[in-house]
Order: structure tokens, then C-alpha cells, then sequence
């Protein structure tokens, strides 16, 4: 019986390993692009390229519309936190303040995420998790070292942003397990995004006419691109797949990888070297991810949902 139930826990936690190397990628790429995109516009071009890759795969699978109309509301409300809102909030924020303030303001969201699942009943607050959070919380501190942050007046508006998208991300984490569960995760990030695209896109079109896009060179196109599909597409269904399986404070336990891969990729591609400051941060991080972990109950998968 052990093995009959270990097993199917392994994929989600495969998926949340990979959503957090693809996201951790995002801030340094993404401060690239900022550089010559206007923030709305970058939202609007990762939206709505997300969107289009999501309809035509489900459109040629011919699994488009979802089993409940009452879900279509459903998944609006959820497009606003965790796409809208969280993307706009971020990307914003990201042009404002410095990418390690970013990385620290990063630890609220798990915070957030097991706040409102405790205060609408779709998560029992139980002490491992929490005990877990704050192990991994104090392992990101650690390794980012709020010493190398700087909050002052000129960072003080991007700063409030990550913050509150920390707080959007939250909400659709901790209130989006059942109708993704029931429409599958393909299915429901397709709306989702679509629902973001009525908004984003025309916000970005309109942003976008602010600079010159013949001076855009073709790398900043291709990282675009880049964010679309891999830093946003690619996550963002695997993400969904795991909130359908684990618990929302599960999946945002391991966003505090996040920091510890992009000091790893560091050391392979910009030969810095791993420290007794990383080791222990690590050690903090793995210990929390574990007890956050160790007690969750799996969702069935049906593949045909998807």
C-alpha cells in the first residue's frame, strides 16, 4: 500500500521543480527586455502569446469549453489575480525596484497563499506547513541577504507592487484548486488567459506605441518569446497541474527553489562559488519544502479532463 500511494506524488512535484526553474529565469531576463519595452507592453506581449499557444493546442484537441458555465466566472475572477493583476503588478514593479528586492519580497506569497486558504476553508492550517514556511522563508533571507537589498524612497513604489502582487498570487493559488481540478489544467489556463488577453493585450498595444519598435532589436524579440512560452506558458500549466493534485500551500512552499536555482545556474554559467552561507540557506529550504510537503492528500488525475 506504501508504494500505491508515494508514487503518484512524484509528478506534481517534478512539475513545481520545473515551474521554478523556468520562473527563476524570468527576473534578469525580464529586467533585458524592460530595458527598451515599456512593462505594460512586455504583460501584453506574454499574455497574449501564452493565450494563442493555449487555444491552438486545445483547439486541436478539440478541448475548449468547460463543463459548468458557472466556471467561465470562475476562471475570469482567477485570470484577474493570476494573470492580470499578478503580471501587471510584477512586471511593474520589476522596472522599479532592484531584482534582489524582488527575490526577498518573494517569501510573503507562500505567507499569503496559507492565509486566505486557512480563512476560506480550502486549507487546514497545520503546523508542519507552517513550520515549513518559516524554515524556507529564513533560508531565502539568508541567501539573499537583506543587507543586498535596498529599500529606500526610490524603491519604495516597485517594492509595494511585488508585494501586492504577492498578495494577487496568493488569492488565485490558495481559491483556484477546484475548478481546475474539475475543467483539467490545460483547459482552464486557456481561459484564464484568454480572459487576461481582453485586457492586457490592448493595454500593451497602446504602451507599445510609446517607443519606436523598428529600433527593437531581434534578441529582444526572441526573449520575448522566450518569457511567453517558457518563463510564462510552461509554468503556468504545470503550476495548474500541481494545484490539482497537492495543496495551494504545496505549491507555494516552492517558490523559495526559486532563489537557490538561480544561484546555482550562477555557479555553472558565471563560475561563483557555492559558500557555507548557501549550504545552510539550502539546508533551510529543503527542510522547509520537506515539511511543507510531507502531508498533503493526491487528487486523482483524469487525463481526459485535460
Amino acid at each position: 500500500m506504501g508504494n500505491a500511494t508515494e508514487k503518484p506524488d512524484f509528478p506534481p512535484h517534478a512539475a513545481l521543480l520545473a515551474v521554478q526553474a523556468f520562473f527563476g529565469s524570468l527576473p534578469v531576463i525580464g529586467k533585458v527586455v524592460l530595458a527598451v519595452v515599456p512593462a505594460v507592453a512586455l504583460v501584453g506581449f506574454r499574455v497574449g502569446i501564452t493565450a494563442l499557444i493555449l487555444f491552438a493546442v486545445q483547439f486541436y484537441r478539440r478541448r475548449i469549453w468547460l463543463h459548468e458555465r458557472s466556471d467561465y466566472v470562475r476562471l475570469a475572477v482567477l485570470s484577474l489575480f493570476g494573470v492580470t493583476f499578478n503580471q501587471l503588478l510584477f512586471i511593474g514593479g520589476l522596472s522599479l525596484t532592484k531584482a534582489s528586492n524582488t527575490s526577498l519580497l518573494a517569501v510573503t506569497i507562500p505567507i499569503f497563499t496559507i492565509i486566505i486558504g486557512a480563512a476560506i476553508g480550502s486549507e487546514k492550517l497545520r503546523w508542519p506547513k507552517v513550520i515549513g514556511v518559516a524554515l524556507a522563508a529564513a533560508g531565502v533571507i539568508i541567501l539573499i541577504d537583506p543587507r543586498n537589498a535596498s529599500f529606500s524612497s526610490e524603491t519604495t513604489l516597485g517594492d509595494f507592487l511585488i508585494i501586492l502582487n504577492s498578495f494577487s498570487y496568493g488569492i488565485y493559488v490558495a481559491t483556484s484548486k477546484e475548478v481546475i481540478t474539475r475543467n483539467g489544467a490545460f483547459r482552464s489556463m486557456m481561459w484564464v488567459f484568454i480572459f487576461a488577453a481582453a485586457i492586457c493585450v490592448p493595454l500593451g498595444a497602446w504602451s507599445i506605441t510609446s517607443v519606436n519598435i523598428a529600433d527593437i532589436q531581434p534578441m529582444i524579440w526572441w526573449l520575448l518569446v522566450y518569457i511567453a512560452v517558457v518563463a510564462t506558458a510552461g509554468p503556468y500549466l504545470l503550476n495548474a497541474f500541481a494545484i490539482s493534485k497537492v495543496d495551494p500551500s504545496v505549491v507555494a512552499v516552492y517558490i523559495y527553489l526559486q532563489p537557490l536555482i538561480g544561484f546555482l545556474l550562477a555557479v555553472l554559467f558565471l563560475s561563483e562559488v557555492i559558500d557555507l552561507k548557501f549550504a545552510a540557506a539550502a539546508a533551510l529550504v529543503f527542510a522547509g519544502v520537506y515539511f511543507a510537503t510531507r502531508r498533503h492528500t493526491p487528487v486523482a488525475f483524469d487525463p481526459d479532463k485535460q
